[in-house]
């Protein structure tokens, strides 16, 4: 079963739409399935994430938050 990986983003954020070519680039490289969450008009997630974003998530915990950061992808799926 693929591991599933989550976005926050807010709407017209330009490091959103970077991560996030980014990530569906590493779709042909690894097995994870992408939900995009959009924080905008949610006061929880604006509050937990509020300028930190994007952050990706996986089942497991944060990875990283305003740029991908391979090593730490890498080290999630425990290839590093």
């Amino acid at each position: 079963m693929s591991e599933r990986l989550t976005v926050f983003v807010r709407s017209g954020c330009h490091l959103c739409e970077q991560m996030l070519q980014e990530l569906q680039r590493l779709r042909t490289e690894r097995d994870f399935r992408l939900e995009v969450v959009d924080i905008l008009g949610s006061e929880a997630l604006e509050a937990e994430y509020g300028s930190r974003i994007p952050v990706l998530t996986g089942e497991r915990g944060e990875i990283c938050y305003y740029f991908l950061d391979e090593t730490a992808l890498q080290q999630y799926f425990g290839e590093a």
